[in-house]
């Protein structure tokens, strides 16, 4: 009998067993990703889209095999990286810099404020022509592209922010007797800093589109020049592959800025 119940309470315990949340999102996320592969390779298989249009997944998942195999994939994803987070890192605390400081000279930044706007408009890849013709098809232009785009979104977010803190609690110092600048170190900065992680995130895919349509118009390595000559030829299943990867650089990088924005925002 003692036994009887001590099996019906490890049974009852086992069946309120709950997974960890997080444990329990991965796991979905995990089921989604292989439904919809298979629901793509099956949808090869019977012929009912054509491989030549959309490539299929058990060709991918044989083409990147290949590519890591020659060492290619990995070389090409460690270019793109490094162009896109030294770009990224040059722009936005360039960017964030300039928008928090722009806060201590409010003519300055009303004269600059149409300027920003219309950089912000402009369509990056206008530029960057003129920017491979002034630093050349290395890597210092790819860098360079990935690091004005972000800059710009780095400039107006970070103003914007500087903007947006409580202007009571500004006019509280301010009465106290604390100076311009000791207000801006004190509640502007950190007041901001919200704003300025959220630049953080935007910056991510701003980098990586200027790393990879600098290799889209002059470079011979890279996981922008892959997936642009993988296109050329109809190689549907590499260009797949390039895209996975650059999602997966962008996923690390946010990685990295999810540890940054719990120092921060400490």
């Amino acid at each position: 009998m003692a036994v009887l119940d001590a099996g019906r309470a490890a049974v009852t315990g086992g069946a309120r067993l709950k997974l960890p949340p997080a444990l329990k999102i991965a796991l979905l996320q995990f089921a989604l990703l292989v439904a919809l592969l298979a629901a793509w390779e099956l949808a090869i298989r019977f012929g009912l889209i054509a491989v030549y249009l959309y490539g299929q997944p058990s060709g991918i998942i044989a083409k990147a095999g290949k590519l890591i195999a020659s060492g290619e994939l990995l070389r090409d994803a460690a270019l793109t990286a490094w162009e896109a987070i030294a770009g990224f890192l040059i722009g936005t605390m360039l960017g964030s810099a300039a928008g928090l400081a722009l806060w201590l000279v409010p003519t300055g930044a009303a004269v600059l404020r149409p300027y920003l706007v219309a950089l912000n408009g402009l369509p990056k890849i206008a530029l960057a022509p003129l920017i491979i013709v002034w630093f050349g098809i290395g890597l210092s232009s790819k860098i360079a592209i990935a690091a004005i785009i972000t800059f710009i979104v780095a400039v107006i977010t970070a103003l914007q922010g500087a903007k947006e803190v409580d202007a009571d609690l500004v006019k509280l110092l301010r009465s106290l007797g604390a100076s311009r600048w000791k207000t801006w170190r004190t509640v502007i900065v950190p007041g901001a800093m919200p704003w300025i992680v959220a630049a953080f995130r935007l910056n991510v895919g701003f980098a990586l589109i200027g790393a990879v349509v600098g290799e889209y118009i002059a470079s011979r390595e890279g996981l922008g020049y892959m997936i642009y000559y993988a296109g050329v030829l109809y190689d549907l299943n590499a260009v797949w592959v390039g895209i996975a990867t650059l999602m997966a650089v962008a996923l690390l990088m946010y990685g990295a800025i999810d540890l940054i924005e719990r120092h921060l925002l400490a």
